[in-house]
């Protein structure tokens, strides 16, 4: 579809209160899902980012890498085994991991910022011990009803975020893209799941905005029917939404990441469609946005 030059300037209009509004804030965005390996979605959510930096707002990516590590350990005749989601991860795999995340995917998406005339930084927990983190244990609740905690290895938790860097590199103009590896007390590196990164990062740089990318449209009050979108949702209801099914599976730790964010401190929170091209911006400067935007309470 083209636009006539009237339309184009109508979007412009639309999106000129937001860029005011939004202008130095900063917004941590959590990238993953297919946004991550559709090229052109790729592309999308890099020219967003390049975007909103070139009008005055403070973008900070932190990425996933999932499918990546997956596919490197196949390729060097490593299993990968999950235990509630979560990646097992022994010493041997935990170098892997850092290999893949720190490496390869988050120097290619500094690259990518570049090719359209951005500029960024790549960063892991251990730059300015950014993340410092601890062994996170897996609470179990055995057959037989005995409840036990799981050692996963190098798979972490945030203990504190020290975000002196990544301050510092907004401040020179660039585009901070973290991977989500954090350092423990000794030096060692942990695995932690990105959605947890982005909610402490953001509360750490009192983000005006948590943005998570998914590959759904968002909370639907029946996930029979894409038309029942939950456009706007405030934590008090969150419990009952649980407790219903309307909020299950994957979805539950990223509300959960959503509510330590804006308990926090965050403005708001947003989980939205990675799959629709260039879902940050109509999130960010539309009227009508896209996916759930989840608040705190009036």
């Amino acid at each position: 579809m083209v636009l006539s030059p009237l339309e184009k300037t109508g979007i412009l209009i639309e999106a000129l209160p937001y860029i005011r509004k939004f202008y130095g804030k900063t917004v941590v965005i959590k990238y993953g899902g297919n946004a991550m390996v559709n090229c052109e979605l790729k592309k999308a959510v890099m020219q967003d980012a390049v975007l909103m930096r070139l009008v005055g707002m403070n973008p900070v990516i932190v990425h996933g890498g999932g499918p990546e590590i997956t596919g490197m350990l196949k390729r060097l005749g490593k299993q990968s085994e999950f235990v509630q989601g979560q990646r097992v991860t022994d010493a041997e795999t935990m170098e892997i991991v850092e290999m893949v995340l720190v490496g390869k995917v988050n120097k290619e998406i500094v690259a990518n910022i570049h090719c359209f005339g951005g500029k960024a930084i790549g960063l892991c927990g251990k730059d300015g011990h950014l993340i410092e983190a601890k062994k996170q244990l897996i609470h179990m609740e055995k057959s037989n009803g005995e409840e036990i905690d799981v050692d996963l290895g190098y798979v972490g938790q945030v203990e504190r975020i020290n975000p002196g860097i990544i301050e510092t590199v907004i401040s020179q103009g660039y585009i901070p893209v973290v991977a989500p590896i954090g350092v423990g007390p000794n030096g060692e590196s942990y695995n932690i799941n990105a959605d947890l990164v982005a909610g402490e990062l953001a509360v750490a740089l009192k983000a005006d905005k948590l943005v998570l990318l998914t590959d759904v449209e968002g909370i639907l009050a029946d996930r029979n029917d894409k038309t029942s979108l939950i456009s706007s949702l405030e934590i008090s209801r969150v419990p009952e939404l649980i407790k219903q099914g309307v909020i299950a599976g994957g979805m539950i730790p990223k509300v959960n990441c959503c509510i330590r964010a804006l308990t926090g401190g965050v403005s708001k929170t947003h989980i939205i469609d990675g799959r629709i091209p260039h879902s940050i911006l109509l999130e960010i400067f539309t009227d009508t946005g896209v996916g759930t935007m989840v608040v705190k309470d009036n």
